[in-house]
């Protein structure tokens, strides 16, 4: 039950493991804010971000992006719990003296992994055909044949 219970969790972890926004900054410019879980890694979050720059530049009705700028983040971290002590021991009484033999385990609280990885991009977005778009990548073939269903349904995965 427990090995099943990981399956459940580990899937769900990474069939949502990320999540962007954006904001425009002009009207052909925009800022994407990608977090994802550590076990995206940096190099998971930043396809994220890519993919979402694609979205946002059709969804803004362009057609191509460049991104200007780009900074990235990573807060990931181990954090133990705390753990606790078990005492364990013999008492002996012989006439008037008494003697005590213990011993103490500490055992160790579990861990986990908290934190993420943080992706920044600045986009700037261009209609085809626009000064400067011949430089610029093609937001449908960046995001490949099913570009129509990945902006309607977004991206909160790492995977793929």
């Amino acid at each position: 039950m427990k090995f099943k219970n990981a399956i459940v969790l580990m899937a769900v972890l990474l069939s949502s493991c990320a999540a962007s926004s954006s904001m425009r900054t002009s009207e052909n410019e925009l800022i994407i804010k990608t977090e994802a879980a550590p076990v995206c890694g940096d190099i998971g979050a930043m396809k994220v971000a890519e993919k979402q720059a694609a979205i946002e530049t059709i969804k803004a009705g362009y057609d191509r992006y460049i991104i200007l700028g780009q900074a990235g983040t990573d807060t990931t971290r181990v954090v133990q719990m705390p753990g606790s002590y078990t005492t364990t021991g013999t008492a002996t009484v012989y006439g008037n003296t008494g003697y005590y033999s213990g011993n103490t385990v500490y055992n160790p609280g579990p861990t986990f992994v908290a934190g993420g990885h943080n992706q920044d991009l600045a986009v700037r977005m261009f209609k085809e055909g626009e000064p400067g778009s011949e430089r610029a990548l093609s937001a449908r073939e960046r995001l490949g044949p099913k570009w129509a269903l990945i902006v309607r349904d977004g991206i909160n995965t790492c995977a793929g």
